[in-house]
């Protein structure tokens, strides 16, 4: 079930972000989905950080708070891959 949990947060969240990020963001559901997962744990990284003062990697429960740093996670991974992509092109 924790899997199934995952796999929802990310999928909400990197939506979200795609949402409100501004601009064409190509990718279908796969990219969704591996951009909210990678931004579920940014965001839950950057959270424990800002509350203990450690930097150790976690991912944040499944919660509205939660949801939320996974997807200001999904928007510091949204733009870190398109200032990175640009730049190779």
């Amino acid at each position: 079930m924790n899997l199934l949990a995952w796999l929802v947060l990310g999928l909400l969240a990197g939506a979200i972000a795609k949402a409100i990020y501004p601009g064409y963001q190509g990718g279908g559901i796969v990219a969704t989905l591996v951009l909210g997962i990678v931004g579920a744990f940014i965001g839950g990284t950057l959270g424990i950080l800002l509350t203990t003062g450690k930097l150790a990697l976690a991912a944040p429960t499944f919660s509205i708070a939660g949801l939320a740093l996974a997807v200001i996670g999904s928007l510091i991974a949204i733009y870190l891959w398109y200032s990175f992509s640009r730049r190779a092109i």
